[in-house]
């Protein structure tokens, strides 16, 4: 790693200006060749067993070019090792699982520092790679109060590095892989390990190590996301149809486009743009002629799925009235917040109180509000108050403490927050008596 500049302000006259960051282009012990064989990775396990301390981690996806969050390569770095940069790829169709069970088998026991865990941990998962122990450096930041917490704003900040950029939302399905690929890869775990050192004591300056602990165990642990229902209905410009039947066939063509992206891994939005399932709906057509005729369809690659698309408007075309979705997503949960106001003004009360009351906690702590609850607990437990009352009492700090509880929320959130919601509850009570008694 560069030498890191003095962390003493520069002055000019009585004007305090931040020294520039010095700028990191390549791996202090250049880039190291792809580990992409067996025997490779088998010796990369040798080599990360032989480092000391934490393991930085990092994975590359094609986020936007394939439908999986396949990791396409993966990297690592440890004190007395050096980096590892691992192609799974060729690994695994060469035949070699059994090589990266046994590289897991070595990692899996260390302590990994990745930024932003939860983008990578599923892709790594799917190698058989899950950490005992996981420092993330993103959420460190968001606890730390740092207004910027991508990883070259967080390098910057605390060690004075300035990151390269330009691939992060690159195709890491290429191959080969090109080398500015890979020195860009290489650079992402490089001060990562000292990066992690230099959040630790930001957090334990601000007494926030043991909150930290509880999130970083709570995002290890946390099961994968269950799939969102009528995910359909995120088709860009879909707001603009109001009649059931041209909405199924919105319906029939995404989950048609959603299959076919499936079974060949490419990313939705490069089998059928959504502007195209849109116009379809709308024009509805007949034959296959006039759907050629539509705009996109009528290209060499839409041309050979023709039938494809046609086979799902008139399946759509074709249902009873009874199957058809309806004009108005049903809600799961509390309505939009915007009709609180109409539908429940006691709720929209309680709303009002509980955030005015975060956002005071939120700037008390130095932590977003959406760090110290989750929006949706907080819009929940006042629409659902009602309810809750007739379950756990009257008594507000033990129906919110109960309340988070069950909704997974870690013990430093209740313990923080949780009395400040409750608070916040007493105050929309107090004020909706107030208005009703007229004092």
């Amino acid at each position: 790693m560069p030498d890191t500049p003095d962390s003493t302000p520069a002055s000019s006259g009585d004007t305090a200006v931040e020294p520039e960051a010095t700028p990191l282009l390549a791996p202090r012990e250049g880039v190291p060749p792809l580990t992409d064989t067996a025997d490779a990775v088998r010796a990369a396990a040798e080599l990360l067993a032989s480092g000391t301390g934490p393991l930085a981690v990092d994975a590359e996806r094609a986020s936007g070019f394939r439908y999986s969050a396949r990791a396409y390569l993966l990297q690592f770095r440890r004190r007395g090792a050096g980096t590892v940069l691992l192609d799974p790829i060729p690994v695994v169709r060469d035949g070699g699982v059994e090589a990266l069970a046994g590289f897991a088998a070595v990692v899996n026991d260390m302590e990994w520092v990745l930024h932003s865990a939860d983008q990578d941990l599923p892709g790594l998962a799917e190698l058989g790679m899950t950490p005992e122990s996981l420092y993330d450096t993103e959420l460190a930041g968001r606890l730390a109060g740092f207004d910027r917490v991508g990883l070259a704003a967080i390098v910057e900040r605390t060690l004075g590095l300035s990151l390269q950029k330009g691939h992060g939302a690159a195709d890491w399905s290429t191959r080969p892989l090109p080398d500015t690929w890979l020195n860009y890869a290489a650079l992402d775990v490089e001060v990562l390990v000292e990066l992690r050192d230099a959040m630790a004591e930001e957090l334990e300056s601000q007494g926030k190590t043991d909150w930290a602990a509880q999130e970083f165990e709570y995002i290890r642990t946390a099961p994968p996301a269950p799939p969102k229902p009528d995910r359909w209905r995120r088709t860009s410009g879909i707001h603009t149809i109001k009649n059931a039947r041209t909405l199924a066939v919105v319906r029939a063509l995404w989950t048609a486009r959603d299959d076919l992206a499936r079974r060949r891994d490419i990313a939705p939005s490069r089998v059928l743009p959504d502007s195209a399932i849109v116009a379809a709906a709308q024009r509805n057509p007949a034959t296959v002629s006039e759907l050629n005729a539509l705009p996109v369809f009528g290209g060499p690659r839409q041309r050979r799925q023709a039938r494809v698309w046609m086979d799902a408007i008139e399946h759509a075309r074709a249902l009873p009235d009874d199957a058809l979705p309806p004009v108005t997503q049903p809600f799961v949960g509390p309505p939009p917040v915007s009709r609180w106001a109409r539908r429940d003004p006691e709720a929209a009360g309680r709303l009002s109180a509980v955030r005015d009351a975060m956002a005071a906690l939120s700037a008390d702590v130095a932590i977003p509000v959406e760090n110290l609850l989750t929006p949706d607990l907080v819009r929940r437990i006042c629409w659902d108050h009602p309810a809750l009352v007739a379950e756990y009492g009257t008594d507000e700090d033990v129906l919110v403490d109960r309340f988070l509880e069950a909704h997974g929320s870690r013990p430093w959130q209740r313990e923080v927050a949780g009395p400040v919601v409750a608070a916040g509850l007493r105050t929309a009570e107090e004020s909706r008596t107030a208005e009703v008694t007229g004092e």
